[in-house]
């Protein structure tokens, strides 16, 4: 695969029997039945816990020409937006460039402080796609969640597939790879943390 403007790569954190979030997810607990208390802290400690060991893979995170994320991801509220919500991330995401939202309800764009715009998404994967490589003009991250970069990983679309596994299992949810063809994978990278093992492969085809 190849593309004149950049890579589509995937960055997820998975339990070691795959899953990015547990059953039954809330507002109040967006990973659902996470083994904790729904707010991934198990899935993300190697983020927050231990921020300095892993360094280079949360820098690494942020630093695409544009980025996609499911709905799901982007926060609770389903249906009409009937009610106002900007993301979990408070008046100044992150991301600092542009996001796509899969969604099947219109938005109008929503800027954020930092140099981060919504844009939602209505017409399919392709699309938001099309769009993040135009705003992009580099790298473009699909931030997940499993769903999400599921659709594109079985579309053919990705080229990196970035991986922090955390170890611990939640045994059901929400599952990276769920109904995703067989892929052939070449690993790049792999480093063991204290408590996460990032790993890094090219997808072909």
């Amino acid at each position: 695969m190849t593309t004149p403007t950049g890579r589509v790569i995937c960055d997820i954190t998975i339990s070691v029997d795959g899953y990015a979030a547990g059953l039954d997810q809330t507002e109040e607990r967006p990973f659902g039945d996470d083994g904790g208390d729904g707010s991934g802290a198990g899935l993300h400690a190697w983020m927050f816990d231990t921020p300095d060991e892993n360094r280079a893979e949360i820098d690494r995170l942020n630093t695409a020409g544009a980025f996609i994320m499911g709905r799901n991801m982007f926060g609770p509220v389903r249906g009409a937006w009937d009610r106002r919500w900007n993301g979990w991330w408070g008046d100044d995401p992150p991301f600092h460039a542009p996001v796509f939202v899969l969604t099947h309800h219109a938005r109008k764009p929503q800027p954020m402080d930092g140099g981060t715009t919504y844009h939602f998404v209505t017409d399919g994967i392709a699309s938001a796609l099309d769009r993040a490589r135009t705003a992009a003009g580099g790298d473009i991250t699909v931030l997940g969640g499993a769903t999400t970069i599921n659709q594109y990983l079985a579309a053919g679309l990705v080229h990196e597939l970035r991986l922090h596994i955390a170890p611990l299992t939640l045994g059901a949810g929400t599952r990276l790879f769920e109904g995703v063809p067989p892929l052939a994978l070449e690993q790049l990278t792999s480093r063991a943390a204290s408590g996460v093992t990032h790993v890094t492969y090219r997808v072909s085809t």
